[in-house]
């Protein structure tokens, strides 16, 4: 069975922090799903 983890954000602005857990997370899971979202109130 596939080992899958889902890391969803809206990474605005991306910064250190997200690229290591997602670093972390691809070593850790056979797959990695990263999803986007937008969130036009945010500023």
């Amino acid at each position: 069975m596939v080992t899958i983890a889902i890391y969803p954000g809206s990474f605005d602005p991306i910064t250190n922090g997200h690229l290591d857990i997602a670093t972390r997370a691809a070593k850790l899971f056979e797959k990695l799903i990263i999803g986007v979202y937008e969130t036009p109130n945010k500023h």
